[in-house]
């Protein structure tokens, strides 16, 4: 599809074929020139240094057109210092394939899809347009998912690195029904 590359400042093209190999988040969001979606786009490129540091490719993506994409970026506040890369899926195809597409109105709902650099989406977020994702618990999901990937290891609820994580591969049948005598809730919650 046809992009703005926000780091550069000029318009590309985007493939599946350019994100091979790599962990890879697709980020969806309903259109430019709205309210939420400065937001969540802002937040990402706040931390696109954490991203690139846990080897991480983001694509933004939304119905709208490359022109405006590149118009949205030099006239919105919060994007000013962008260095993401904006999809656009004007024909819907990949909004409509990755399940996110409101037919009719023609904008995708708030979808955040994470792949493996196998191309496996292990994580997907979507919701409606009203409230923004938490870039936090989503880097977060990743270090758990790249640990997990990394290791075989389970992380439970909350995890972080240096946090316990379950040991499934050697204990199994003995933690069924007694995950509670290798973490506690309270270290669940910290």
């Amino acid at each position: 599809m046809d992009a703005f590359d926000a780091r550069t400042g000029h318009f590309r093209t985007v493939s599946s074929e350019d994100y091979k190999g790599k962990w890879t988040v697709v980020c969806f969001y309903p259109a430019d020139f709205t309210f939420v979606c400065p937001t969540e786009i802002a937040a990402m490129n706040a931390k696109a240094d954490e991203f690139t540091k846990l080897g991480v490719e983001i694509l933004a993506v939304s119905t709208d057109t490359k022109f405006s994409h590149k118009r949205f970026v030099e006239t919105e506040p919060l994007l000013k210092g962008l260095v993401l890369t904006i999809g656009s899926d004007t024909n819907q195809e990949v909004s409509r394939a990755f399940g996110v597409l409101i037919e009719e109105e023609g904008v995708a709902l708030r979808g955040r899809f994470l792949f493996t650099p196998e191309g496996i989406c292990v994580a997907q977020e979507v919701q409606a347009d009203s409230v923004g994702r938490n870039v936090n618990e989503f880097l977060r999901q990743i270090e758990a998912w790249q640990h997990a990937t990394r290791t075989g290891e389970v992380c439970p609820a909350n995890w972080r690195p240096g946090k316990k994580t379950l040991p499934v591969r050697t204990d199994a049948e003995k933690m069924a029904g007694h995950v509670g005598d290798y973490v506690t809730l309270e270290e669940i919650l910290s």
